[in-house]
């Protein structure tokens, strides 16, 4: 079971990396997220389904990055935090090691 600190982030316009240092039982570690807003009106494909919406606009997405969460939407766009692939593997290291 992993434990879970929560970080408001303000909703802006655009990418917003995040860098975060952290130490964690005397072993540092620096993680990269980063929040995207994602509009509906720019998905490409007419749909109703915000699914198939969301599945279309991530297929091109930056492959350095994969997806971590998908917040709650709204009528106007869908905010999607990624972590830098790396870090996401030290993640699951130290949870393995705890």
């Amino acid at each position: 079971m992993a434990a879970h600190i929560a970080i408001p982030i303000p909703m802006m316009p655009g990418k917003q990396d995040i860098e975060i240092e952290v130490t964690i039982n005397g072993k540092r570690q620096e993680l990269h997220y980063r929040v995207e807003l994602f509009y509906w009106e720019d998905c490409n494909i007419p749909t109703i389904d915000r699914v198939d919406c969301i599945r279309q606009m991530l297929a091109g997405y930056d492959q350095d990055w994969t997806l971590y969460y998908i917040g709650s939407p709204t009528d106007q766009f869908v905010p999607i935090t990624f972590v830098k692939r790396e870090d996401l593997v030290k993640q699951r290291k130290l949870l393995v090691e705890s």
